[in-house]
C-alpha cells in the first residue's frame, strides 16, 4: 500500500519548536519532490516548504529563517523542523509526494494530516 503518514503534531507555546516527519511506505521518496503544506481554518492549503527530488528547497516567505526541511533517504522520511512559532502557525500540516516539473505541483500522494496549534 503506497502511504504518506505525518506525525509530531500537538501543541505548543508561541516561540516553541515542533519536528514533523513524513514516512513514506510502498515507495521510495528519494525520487519524489515532498512537499509540506498546511491549511488553517475557513483557509485554503497553501504550500509552506518544498524539497526536491535533486535536493532543492524552496520556503514560503512567511516560514524562512524558522522551518527548515530535510530529507532521510535511508528512513524514507521527510522532516519539517519548525522552530520560533507563531499562533499563525497553526493549522493541519500535510506532507505530499510528486514528480512534478515544479516542487510544490503535481503531487501523486497525500497523508491525512497532523494538527499544529500554537497557543499560550
Amino acid at each position: 500500500q503506497l502511504q504518506l503518514v505525518e506525525s509530531g503534531g500537538g501543541l505548543v507555546q508561541p516561540g516553541g519548536s515542533l519536528r514533523l516527519s513524513c514516512a513514506a511506505s510502498g515507495f521510495t521518496l528519494d525520487y519524489y519532490n515532498v512537499g509540506w503544506f498546511r491549511q488553517a481554518p475557513g483557509k485554503e492549503r497553501d504550500g509552506v516548504a518544498c524539497i526536491s527530488s535533486g535536493g532543492k528547497i524552496n520556503y514560503v516567505d512567511s516560514v524562512k529563517g524558522r522551518f527548515t526541511v530535510s530529507r532521510d533517504n535511508a528512513k524514507n522520511t521527510v522532516y519539517l523542523q519548525m522552530n520560533s512559532l507563531e499562533p499563525e502557525d497553526t493549522a493541519v500540516y500535510y506532507c505530499a509526494a510528486g514528480r512534478g516539473y515544479v516542487c510544490y505541483a503535481g503531487m501523486d500522494y497525500w497523508g491525512k494530516g497532523t494538527l499544529v496549534t500554537v497557543s499560550l
